[in-house]
């Protein structure tokens, strides 16, 4: 992963490309869109299958309750997913996702917090995870710290800061209105999943129509010729940490509502399923290339496993092998792919 601090100040003749790719990134992604298409279509292939496994292995499979359950369900992971695609396509990583909406899920329950309303719980939420996310990027982009170091600290440190304020204790969600985020539907399809939705569509759209969105790419591909290019690297970085603070917070406002109470327990292995997800879908560890779409069908494939294997009554065990088995084929695939655009 780059995660070399870089000095950002470049001569005015440089920054007038500042708003494109080096030539070695439009390369790369022009050269990675034949793969990536064929990574879409192969996870489209899979997701056929696991519905149909899905469908003969139980009778509920394709029962209202239980796709509402699978929808609900693979929205937190998936939003979780949108701001990691970013982390990762930038070069980074982030561990402390699951203790960030930890920490946001608790501040926003706590009495004084609940004592004004829904919208103070809400504001509570997104400046907590976005504060988090600020502090990582921080440290990574401007103290030349590696993300892992970074956000390992980070998940032992925030989900510390959500026990001592929640004394260890679930805190019970009191205010009117909040849980009707989680029970809301709309022509019988959960309010959670068009957060979800909404989410994707504005991740995609700064993603890839934007000059940010270049950037970031630029970066997670070649830090140091991006900072030539005129790129502000730390900035960057920086933001795309953010972004990643405040998808913690949708997901932890989303899990709230639907547990209807706030934990330090919140997440716990979030951080795992969210990069599963990410890899699956075809971002590179490396950085530099990914697809926001990639992710999201990572996310249902997962989440599609995770629900056979309970409808089954299947061991947790089991899952977590299963889970474990995907990456593992997920990357070596991946290596494989690199190895035939490299040729």
């Amino acid at each position: 992963m780059t995660e070399q601090s870089q000095t950002d100040t470049v001569p005015t003749s440089e920054s007038r490309s500042a708003t494109a790719a080096t030539p070695r990134t439009r390369n790369a992604r022009a050269r990675f869109s034949d793969g990536n298409q064929r990574q879409i279509l192969g996870l489209l292939a899979v997701l056929v299958i696991l519905i149909a496994v899905g469908s003969f292995t139980t009778d509920s499979f394709f029962e209202v309750s239980n796709l509402v359950l699978l929808l609900s369900q693979a929205s937190i992971i998936g939003v979780l997913s949108i701001g990691m695609t970013f982390v990762i396509i930038s070069g980074g990583i982030d561990l402390s996702v699951g203790a960030i909406i930890a920490l946001a899920s608790v501040w926003a329950t706590t009495g004084a917090t609940q004592e004004f309303g829904l919208w103070g719980m809400l504001f509570t939420a997104v400046v907590v995870a976005g504060a988090c996310g600020l502090i990582n990027g921080v440290l990574i982009a401007y103290g030349g710290l590696v993300s892992l170091i970074v956000t390992i600290a980070g998940l032992a440190s925030y989900r510390g800061m959500a026990t001592l304020i929640s004394g260890g204790q679930p805190q019970v969600v009191r205010v009117d209105g909040f849980g009707a985020i989680a029970t809301t539907e709309f022509l019988g399809i959960p309010l959670l999943v068009y957060m979800f939705a909404t989410t994707v569509i504005l991740g995609w759209l700064l993603l890839n129509r934007t000059t940010f969105g270049r950037h970031v790419f630029a970066v997670g591909g070649n830090a140091e010729a991006a900072r030539l290019a005129g790129i502000d690297v730390r900035r960057t970085r920086t933001i795309v940490f953010v972004l990643s603070g405040l998808c913690c917070a949708v997901a932890a406002i989303m899990l709230t509502a639907r547990t209807a109470t706030g934990a330090s327990t919140h997440g716990n292995l979030y951080e795992l399923d969210a990069i599963a997800a990410v890899i699956l879908g075809g971002t590179l560890l490396s950085g530099g290339r990914g697809t926001l779409i990639g992710s999201i069908l990572g996310v249902v494939v997962f989440t599609t496993v995770n629900n056979i294997f309970v409808l089954n009554n299947l061991s947790t065990p089991i899952q977590q092998i299963a889970k474990g088995v995907i990456i593992v084929i997920a990357v070596l695939l991946q290596r494989r792919a690199n190895k035939e655009s490299a040729g």
